[in-house]
């Protein structure tokens, strides 16, 4: 069983150093405007892949040293990876294990811990990082930054995870200009105006490329292949391009589509 999120006819990745510039050259142009760099994130894996990227750009004098605020669960997340470094990979676990350089425990990083620190975050007026949930916007604490700082082009709000149709981030992705949201219950709209930016690299899928190289490799050669977790037609064109390329049954599986294997 196979995913294909990013197998679609024009979906590639970035490395992770292609992604880390791209990330950097976001922040030091936001940064030159004197904005601020808003990042919705999912509280496992893809926030501490970014704070180490960050960490690591600060440290080298790439961007200008600043605070980066953790807001939602991020923190708590980050303390399992930090407790358990012997299942990070070699260069992490030798940095913290042996070398005891621990980038998650940088004093750059700072958790939002009160519904007034968020306030006071909002109405800096100093550049600054923000790391918030929920990934796909489609609430949590991120939506309280983004109604303070969606109308101004000057900041920017930036996608390092996959945006699923149907939620916010997709809508803001592809060039939402005015944005609905909850404020004291009441639905109010915004104007977005916010600079927004998506640094391709830092997802936990495979791209195409990967996805056909790990089916090519596999031994023994699978008698099916089942493809979910693809937006509108990519489940079908993956499973199209698997059975042609491979010679192999493959199937993209309907939303409660029940499949039996013999």
């Amino acid at each position: 069983m196979t995913e294909s999120t990013y197998a679609g006819r024009e979906d590639f990745q970035h490395s992770r150093p292609e992604a880390a510039q791209i990330l950097t050259d976001i922040v030091n142009r936001t940064f030159e405007r004197g904005g601020v760099v808003l990042i919705p994130v999912f509280a496992v894996g893809r926030s501490q892949e970014v704070m180490l990227v960050l960490e690591q750009m600060m440290r080298e004098g790439k961007i200008p040293k600043t605070k980066v605020y953790l807001d939602g669960m991020i923190m708590e997340a980050t303390a399992i990876h930090a407790a358990y470094p012997e299942y990070l990979n070699k260069d992490l676990r030798e940095k913290i294990m042996v070398k005891k350089e621990n980038p998650f425990l940088s004093d750059i990083f700072a958790k939002v811990e009160t519904r007034e620190q968020r306030q006071e975050i909002c109405d800096s007026v100093d550049s600054r990082i923000v790391l918030a949930t929920a990934g796909m916007m489609n609430g949590g604490p991120v939506m309280e930054y983004l109604k303070t700082w969606c109308d101004s082009p000057k900041h920017s709000l930036v996608f390092v995870g996959y945006q699923a149709d149907g939620t916010m981030g997709r809508r803001i992705q592809r060039g939402a200009t005015e944005i609905t949201l909850s404020d004291n219950g009441k639905p109010v709209k915004y104007q977005m105006k916010m600079n927004v930016e998506t640094a391709e690299g830092f997802s936990g899928h495979s791209d195409k490329r990967q996805l056909i190289a790990y089916i090519a490799s596999m031994q023994p050669k699978p008698r099916i292949v089942l493809v979910n977790h693809g937006d509108g037609e990519k489940a079908q064109e993956f499973a199209r391009l698997i059975k042609s390329k491979f010679n192999i049954e493959s199937h993209a599986l309907r939303n409660l589509e029940t499949i039996r294997l013999y």
